[in-house]
């Protein structure tokens, strides 16, 4: 499948882009190596070959089922990714899910920090999962990827419900056009992106939508990890769970 992002998002007035397409042309897939036992054989590595270069991803598969979740990360991207904010919450969901009924799909960005490129990355991971048989997907990302997950959810149909964890506002103009559940969870404390561009967001997107505010919460949510695990599996569960 081929994706296009055109106009580009968020950037009104500007020159639309020559090429901002990509396309899947190969998967490579291999159990993860363990460091204590025997590879699982759901527990994969995962290469995604694209026009536009290669995505890796980890994917933790409930065999069987067709809900799923899909992470990303901020704009730095690197050993970050997989694991994520709040005490490493997208590694423990990972963890959790599959025995649950809902597999999980871990990106790592192939240009981390260059917005369209990386929906596209998205579009590309949730196009891998529905050919797979998945039916929901619930996307989930943090700062800068909380962004990202707005974006994609506005374009894809089989994206059931958006978590978005302190985001930021560039990218999420067109929040209004996403017809999806929406989970925004942001530190009052946050030094980096304030929760105000939670709020505003909020305001813009239509229902169902949910705000939680973690009092004292930084950044990275670290100071209450286990309320954003609890919230984000809820929402997870009631979105892409078994059915």
């Amino acid at each position: 499948m081929t994706f296009r992002l055109i106009p580009p998002p968020d950037q009104p007035g500007q020159p639309e882009p020559e090429d901002l397409t990509l396309r899947i042309t190969g998967v490579q897939a291999r159990p993860r190596e363990q460091e204590d036992r025997e590879p699982d054989p759901s527990q994969l590595e995962l290469r995604l070959a694209t026009t536009r270069g290669e995505i890796s991803a980890l994917l933790d598969v409930s065999e069987g089922q067709t809900g799923a979740l899909i992470t990303c990360s901020g704009a730095m991207g690197g050993e970050h990714e997989t694991r994520g904010p709040a005490d490493s919450v997208y590694q423990r969901l990972a963890d959790r899910l599959p025995a649950e009924g809902i597999s999980t799909l871990r990106i790592h960005y192939r240009i981390a920090g260059e917005f369209e490129e990386c929906v596209l990355d998205l579009l590309g991971a949730c196009s891998f999962l529905s050919g797979i048989g998945a039916e929901r997907i619930v996307l989930a990302g943090h700062s800068f990827g909380g962004a990202v997950v707005i974006k994609t959810a506005q374009i894809l149909p089989q994206v059931q419900g958006v978590i978005s964890l302190s985001p930021q506002l560039f990218g999420t103009r067109q929040v209004n056009e996403m017809d999806k559940p929406l989970l925004l969870i942001h530190g009052t404390a946050d030094a980096i992106l304030h929760h105000m561009a939670s709020e505003d967001i909020y305001e813009r997107a239509n229902e169902p939508k949910r705000l939680v505010l973690v009092d004292g919460g930084g950044h990275g949510l670290a100071e209450d990890p286990e309320l954003v695990m609890s919230e984000m599996h809820q929402f997870v569960h009631e979105h892409a769970g078994p059915r």
